[in-house]
């Protein structure tokens, strides 16, 4: 059975993020109006939201167009998207005014204040985070549908 393998392909990849950022909206929404946490849920969920589910999908379509002879192990082909994303958010960020560059760190929505060793710290858990999400569950998916 190979029908239609990019569409499969598209729909394994974004299971996962789909239901990370579910859960995360419901945890903002229970801080923003349960706890009365000042958090700016619309401003922090849009790209998210709008961006990472796609480009799972879309990563995961390109895992399967390089085919088997030229691609590397879907772990390490998902470590590779945080190292894309970040720049991207930061470039996109950037442009919309919500980042900008301080001595001490990263002004996020002018009113949060992210030190640089922050990133020092997330950005090697969050390859280790990816490459575990897409060797287990994405590969995972990837079987259960037929296009591993």
């Amino acid at each position: 059975m190979n029908l239609h393998p990019y569409l499969r392909a598209y729909m394994a990849g974004i299971v996962v993020p789909t239901v990370v950022l579910v859960l995360l909206l419901t945890g903002f929404v229970i801080a923003r109006f349960g706890c009365h946490v000042p958090i700016p849920i619309e401003l922090a969920m849009v790209f998210p939201m709008g961006v990472v589910p796609s480009l799972f999908g879309l990563w995961n379509m390109f895992h399967l167009w390089l085919g088997p002879h030229r691609h590397l192990p879907i772990g390490f082909h998902g470590a590779i998207l945080p190292l894309i994303l970040m720049p991207s958010g930061y470039f996109v960020g950037k442009t919309l005014g919500i980042l900008s560059l301080q001595a001490q760190g990263v002004l996020y929505f002018q009113s949060f204040s992210i030190p640089y060793t922050f990133f020092a710290i997330v950005l090697p858990c969050g390859v280790i985070a990816y490459y575990l999400v897409w060797k287990y569950l994405i590969g995972f998916f990837n079987q259960v549908l037929g296009i591993a």
